[in-house]
């Protein structure tokens, strides 16, 4: 009989999709690579409408491959028939395409689609390894909170994580992923977004694995990778063409590079772009 201490590492892979923006193209690709990555369970962080043709297409996949997903801002204008997407932006040009977006949206989403949003929670919170998990849109503290990397301090999220009471944060909204150790071994994970490119010249889009691994005897691992997405962006550029969307947001998904909602990018990160 195998002994306790013989018992190989348990294991659990986490897939973690951010911002799908009614791309229900990227987002049945990237469920496929997760697949086949070994992924044990699967979340949204919310953001499921917005820029992309056809926001009703998402919803089966979601309830398909039941991934649990939290509420962000624009599900909750979508589900409460609010009057923008409560995006934070400040822009005035920003302001403008994001309610050319969200108009859109409310108009095609349907009503089953809508009360469903409307009941998603604010945050989804477990615990695995002994570590406390914390899944939200924006930050712990608001739903449409811009953290970037260069700008966010890490005792910022170290505070976070203390008054929150997490010790892995996972969350979109900017688009951009990235990652930041914290003390006490703790973690903050932006996970991307499925539904629009990273603002990099290339097409494909990101979500993102986390794996952690541990036994009787050893701290828990974790692991994080970013994994691109790659679809049929062209298809999905016709289709927005087909459905009146701006140019603007086509060219973004032809070229890998963002040409609305710029302004609120913090120096450094709107440097890596080409406008």
């Amino acid at each position: 009989m195998m002994s306790r201490e013989d018992s190989p590492p348990r294991r659990e892979v986490f897939a973690l999709f951010g911002g799908i923006y009614s791309n229900a193209p990227a987002l049945r690709a990237a469920i496929g690579d997760a697949l086949q990555q070994n992924a044990t369970r699967f979340y949204c962080l919310g953001d499921l409408g917005a820029f992309g043709p056809h926001p009703d297409r998402v919803f089966p996949l979601l309830h398909e491959y039941n991934i649990e997903t939290v509420q962000g801002n624009y599900d909750d204008s979508i589900g409460n028939g609010l009057n923008d997407c409560q995006c934070g932006y400040t822009d005035p040009r920003d302001n403008h395409f994001a309610q050319i977006s969200y108009d859109y949206t409310l108009s095609k989403t349907s009503e089953p689609n809508r009360r469903w949003m409307r009941d998603l929670p604010k945050e989804i919170r477990f615990e695995c390894a002994g570590l406390r998990f914390l899944l939200c849109h924006g930050s712990p503290r608001r739903t449409n909170e811009f953290l970037w990397e260069s700008t966010t301090s890490t005792a910022f999220l170290d505070r976070l994580a203390d008054d929150y009471e997490a010790d892995v944060i996972l969350a979109t909204h900017t688009g951009l992923h990235w990652q930041r150790e914290l003390s006490d071994g703790r973690l903050f994970v932006n996970v991307g977004v499925l539904g629009r490119p990273a603002n990099d010249g290339q097409c494909c889009v990101w979500y993102t694995l986390l794996t952690i691994e541990w036994d009787h005897d050893t701290a828990p691992q974790l692991t994080v990778k970013f994994r691109p997405v790659h679809y049929d962006h062209e298809r999905l550029a016709a289709e927005m063409r087909s459905e009146g969307l701006p140019d603007e947001f086509v060219q973004t998904i032809l070229t890998g590079w963002w040409t609305t909602c710029m302004e609120v990018l913090p120096a450094k990160e709107r440097l890596r772009g080409k406008f």
